[in-house]
């Protein structure tokens, strides 16, 4: 029907399949479908860290993704798993000052999301208003590699405290509470928000004392990962006044960080929980204020900053998740369908033409010489074999099948098949005519 063989009707379909065979391939290798689940390293149990992982694990099972919580000694420890391509942990939850992308290559940052103060609570009845009266004193700072001891020890050290003038035990969270209410420890360094359980305990205890930071501005400067927060007076209780009085504190900010080959399925849903767990109003942040892109540590992954800027895509609010994958690898056939179709669409006439020409040109080519060597022959030598030759061809000829907007270029070379049995026979019986005999 379009004067093509059954040969060349193969070789195209040949083709169509391993194109079709390689598009397939190449969506399964650059758009992967995303995992049903992930790992979030957090902290330990009743730690603020903690506590917003599970805010995150109930946002991810609404997208019918499993987000696993993997309890650890804190940020520091999460950053190694991180680290670690064998650990599986795709997802952490960091504070700053622990490292940086410099030091973390491979790790980015989809922003910040709360402020973590710093509480030093303590039981002296002496007021406490610098640091450097930790001199010879107990202090709960958190287990060994903990990044809450690391923080301590940054800032204590700064301020003169450290391992060998003070004792640094490793209590933290509730069981520092409970050390500093049984006398086994002077002081407790710790960090969280103030509804954590260790630390609100702490804040509604009429025996415990906050120390006020008042060189906290000063921190801010000496370390720019830290901020200077302000907890206000009777914020925790406003009946009972707790606390009586504006109390100046120096925190770190937390930060949610990922390895840079994590799924990019799973990003949005991860924004999307941090909007939902840090999004709304708190006493150390304004409404909105978090999550946000600003980050002076780890490099903020493009997908976060678009997502800061122009909110979730069209696609990330009007399609499911598992339906996602198939959307854009549909999207990305028709994109290459488009690509190569749309050339091919302009060449398919000019293509079209030449293959059928091309059947009347390989005519033409044995027409052309005859023609030549029957001039080149002047002798009668081979006069029946170049008729038969020109019988032949006008054979061939007749038995093309080619459609009806070739007909004229047909009839053109069957015109001319008869020009040059007619210029043979009138050269045979020309005058003159050297005889081969």
């Amino acid at each position: 029907m379009l004067g093509l063989s059954r040969w060349q009707l193969f070789k195209g379909l040949a083709a169509a399949v391993g194109i079709v065979s390689i598009v397939s391939v190449a969506l399964i290798y650059f758009v992967p479908a995303p995992p049903s689940k992930v790992i979030m390293a957090t902290s330990v149990k009743g730690s603020t860290l903690e506590y917003y992982g599970r805010q995150y694990r109930e946002t991810f099972a609404r997208f019918n993704v499993e987000l696993e919580l993997r309890e650890t000694a804190g940020a520091a420890e999460n950053l190694e798993l991180l680290l670690d391509p064998k650990s599986g942990v795709e997802i952490a939850l960091m504070l700053g000052g622990i490292s940086d992308g410099k030091h973390a290559p491979g790790v980015l940052s989809l922003g910040t999301v709360y402020n973590s103060p710093f509480w030093l609570f303590y039981s002296s009845s002496e007021p406490f208003e610098r640091l450097s009266q930790l001199t010879g004193k107990r202090i709960a700072v958190g287990p060994v590699g903990g990044s809450g001891r690391l923080l301590a020890e940054k800032v204590l050290g700064k301020a003169g405290v450290n391992s060998e003038n003070a004792t640094l035990l490793p209590f933290a969270g509730s069981a520092a509470a409970e050390a500093l209410n049984d006398g086994k420890v002077d002081a407790v360094w710790v960090f969280g928000a103030p509804d954590a359980p260790a630390v609100h305990s702490l804040l509604l205890n009429p025996n415990v004392r906050i120390m006020s930071f008042p060189a906290a501005e000063a921190f801010t400067i000496i370390f720019p990962e830290l901020v200077r927060l302000v907890l206000p007076q009777g914020v925790i209780d406003i009946e009972r006044n707790i606390p009586p009085h504006d109390v100046s504190l120096i925190g770190s900010t937390a930060k949610v960080v990922v390895r840079s080959d994590l799924h990019p399925e799973i990003v949005p849903i991860l924004l999307q929980a941090m909007v939902e767990a840090h999004g709304s109003r708190a006493i150390f942040q304004r409404s909105g204020e978090f999550p946000n892109g600003t980050d002076i540590e780890y490099p903020v992954a493009p997908a976060a900053t678009d997502f800061y800027k122009n909110g979730p895509s069209y696609m990330q609010r009007h399609v499911p998740l598992w339906l996602s994958v198939h959307v854009q690898r549909a999207l990305a056939v028709l994109v290459t369908a488009l690509a190569i179709g749309y050339p091919l669409f302009r060449l398919m006439p000019v293509a079209y033409t030449w293959i059928n020409r091309r059947r009347l040109f390989y005519w033409y080519a044995q027409l052309k010489a005859l023609e030549a060597s029957f001039d080149t022959d002047p002798t009668d030598k081979h006069l029946t074999r170049k008729q038969a030759e020109i019988e032949r061809i006008e054979d061939a000829v007749s038995h093309i099948h080619l459609p009806l907007t070739f007909s004229d270029q047909v009839y053109n070379l069957r015109s001319h098949i008869d020009f040059v049995r007619h210029k043979i026979a009138s050269d045979v019986n020309a005058p003159g005519r050297i005889s081969a005999e």
